[in-house]
């Protein structure tokens, strides 16, 4: 890509401060987007704010705790007021992880997880695709993971959370897509981040499993992201692309 494919475009990325969503928001920043971070950790958003801003781009950082349906109504409409009135691409990077057996699971747990990994993105969307269907363009990217895809034990919430932002990935491009709005998902396999740092060897094991044998990097997934959300993918509708080390293939 060139330093100006997302000039004049707006980007909000949740989860933004941290893993792939920070690298997401340093590459839609270096490419010439103003980006919209969002996180719930101050300092760290003002870090990655001040990384796009030396770099040479143009940054806000907004904190939110997508488990609070106001909160995401809120972020929705200060996107827009600090995107000049336009949001053009969203990424729904933003997630909640545990992993347990089904029957540790609480229904506090149970309704957080829901509520960060399917309701806020449904409500981004809800609040932001309209807006991009009236100017005729826009890019949606939803992150999920490989194990929306296939059954896994201890998985069973994260796993069925993705696996209906997945469902709506589709959904939605057959929504939108008429209108210019393209909606696409990236599946990562394991990757090494703040958040998977806790799985310790678990995570070498699970990367493992696939046919590459390693753990990606965050950078890895930003790519397959920033893709989709670009003209180079004028015309890909409603696809979830593996980043997985081949772990779908087989």
């Amino acid at each position: 890509m060139t330093t100006t494919d997302f000039a004049g475009q707006t980007a909000l990325v949740t989860g933004g401060t941290s893993g792939i969503g920070r690298e997401v928001a340093l590459q839609l920043g270096a490419g010439g987007a103003h980006v919209v971070v969002t996180g719930r950790d101050a300092e760290r958003g003002a870090a990655t704010v001040r990384s796009i801003v030396e770099a040479g781009g143009s940054a806000d950082f907004v904190a939110v705790d997508l488990a609070e349906a106001a909160a995401v109504s809120h972020l929705a409409d200060e996107a827009s007021r600090l995107g000049g009135g336009h949001v053009d691409v969203l990424v729904n990077n933003a997630g909640m992880f545990p992993f347990g057996p089904t029957a540790e699971v609480d229904v506090e747990t149970f309704d957080a997880v829901m509520a960060v990994n399917v309701r806020a993105p449904f409500t981004l969307v809800a609040a932001l695709a309209p807006a991009m269907a009236d100017r005729g363009h826009g890019a949606i990217v939803n992150v999920s993971t490989m194990v929306a895809s296939f059954g896994m034990s201890g998985m069973s919430l994260y796993g069925s959370s993705k696996a209906a932002l997945q469902l709506l990935t589709k959904a939605w491009a057959a929504e939108f897509a008429p209108a210019g709005v393209r909606v696409n998902a990236v599946s990562p396999g394991p990757t090494r981040t703040e958040g998977t740092a806790g799985m310790g060897d678990g995570l070498d094991a699970l990367a493992a499993t696939t046919p590459a044998g390693r753990v990606s990097t965050p950078t890895e997934i930003a790519n397959a992201v920033v893709f989709l959300a670009s003209a180079a993918a004028s015309n890909v509708h409603g696809v979830i692309l593996p980043v997985d080390g081949g772990r779908l293939a087989v």
